[in-house]
């Protein structure tokens, strides 16, 4: 067992499979609610000359399909293809049985300006209960889809939507000796991957800023463990830890001032914490167990991480300041790589109840575990910021994908590259600038 933990504790640095850099994600919904929300997208009205630069209520509508909270009508079911309120007959939306309706249109103003106009409806009340006005430039007409999405989302369901945030991964090109390790970023349904870093050896356990401009993360690119830290904008980047032996497990604070890690700069690998302004190393672990894959709480106020000093691998909590450590995981043979959920009472976790590796949640309060894979080899998960979704890495007919689950277990999708192997992700925060 306490091999097993330390192959969880490098990253599974024998990854292995080829990957495309450039591969865009094909989302496949697995498993849906019963019944979602009923919701027609009727394509926007497009004004200005040739095709639109980005067909808004395409990513809008695939968006919500994707959430597995909605039921998106076909639009061959449409006995009408609005574009203004004045055009809307509620009764045609109540035959096909939609109760939520989008319309909208694009209008080109200038060459790279465009003025997007949307409205979203209760079918059964007949009333508008959402709508804007933008003026975007062309290269944010994607990201603009997002936001309308997010708000359609959050008008609906009561929930912050999470679409306009991104995803960061690891895939790995090229097998054999020619094998190379990339770090990458895209929005949250894969569209425009972004190489961040690219590497003969391994790249293990990216970690987003709270501001979403900053990756930390391990690289072994001088065959060793090292911890840096790395600007979105402009590529620049720091050497955080490079001390001997391990230097893994970056977690920032929810202030951005500090990093938590795992060093075994003492001889066995300990939580500690790094002041980013000062650089002082403040050592906050002292067991002669294996303690790493630490999480800061929303609060700040506590820090979870796994150790296998009752045995084998569980989850611990202590403040912030390494003092009133407690055992919180009891339920099954391993317990590994937890964070937390927005709302500070929920984690996601590792977890093997004797049928494989598989992700869990974790109620703080009450302890109760809940399983929500079926796999036998699951890892790395990471909610997204609105504590609705769980991303995770898994493997499908011998290769590494992305997956995601609800905190509910109900909605399951796979996120399916072209070709290659994909591992670590990390669901960014909402504090999307880039």
């Amino acid at each position: 067992m306490r091999k097993l933990f330390v192959l969880f504790l490098s990253g599974w640095l024998a990854m292995s499979a080829a990957a495309v850099a450039r591969a865009d994600l094909e989302i496949e919904i697995t498993q849906g609610v019963e019944a979602g929300i009923p919701i027609a997208v009727v394509p926007f009205e497009w004004r200005g000359t040739g095709a639109p630069p980005q067909v808004v209520s395409d990513v809008i509508e695939a968006n919500l399909r994707r959430s597995g909270r909605f039921d998106t009508i076909p639009r061959e079911d449409f006995l009408s293809r609005p574009h203004d309120h004045s055009q809307v007959q509620f009764k045609e939306w109540r035959l096909i049985k939609a109760e939520a309706l989008v319309i909208g249109r694009v209008i080109r103003m200038k060459l790279d300006e465009y003025r997007v106009d949307f409205r979203l409806f209760d079918v059964f009340k007949g009333q508008q209960i959402g709508g804007f006005r933008y003026t975007v430039p062309g290269r944010d007409l994607r990201k603009l889809a997002h936001q309308i999405s997010d708000i359609i989302y959050h008008r609906l369901t009561g929930e912050r939507g999470a679409f306009d945030t991104r995803i960061a991964y690891v895939t790995v090109e090229n097998a054999g000796s020619n094998q190379r390790y990339l770090l990458q970023v895209a929005d949250s349904d894969g569209y425009a991957p972004r190489t961040i870093l690219e590497s003969r050896e391994p790249i293990l356990s990216p970690a987003w800023s709270p501001d979403g401009q900053i990756l930390a993360y391990v690289s072994f690119e001088k065959r060793r463990s090292m911890i840096y830290m790395q600007r979105l904008r402009d590529g620049k980047r720091d050497q955080v830890a490079a001390y001997e032996g391990v230097n893994g497990a970056p977690a920032w604070s929810p202030d951005g001032r500090s990093l938590a890690l795992a060093l075994s700069r003492d001889g066995n690998p300990e939580i500690y914490r790094l002041d980013m302004g000062s650089d002082q190393l403040r050592r906050l672990t002292q067991h002669h167990a294996i303690d790493t894959e630490p999480a800061w709480s929303p609060d700040g106020r506590h820090i979870v991480f796994t150790s296998d000093r009752s045995g084998k691998p569980q989850i611990y909590r202590m403040r912030a300041d390494g003092s009133g450590v407690e055992r919180l995981t009891f339920e099954g043979r391993y317990n590994a790589r937890a964070s937390y959920a927005a709302d500070g009472k929920r984690l996601t976790l590792v977890t093997n109840q004797g049928r494989g590796y598989q992700i869990g949640v974790f109620l703080i309060d009450s302890k109760g575990l809940l399983t929500l894979t079926d796999s036998t080899l699951d890892e790395s998960p990471s909610f997204a910021p609105n504590g609705a979704m769980i991303l995770y890495a898994t493997r499908q007919a011998g290769r590494g994908v992305l997956s995601a689950v609800s905190a509910d277990g109900r909605v399951k999708q796979l996120l399916k590259f072209q070709k290659g192997d994909v591992r670590e992700p990390a669901w960014s925060p909402y504090n999307r600038k880039l």
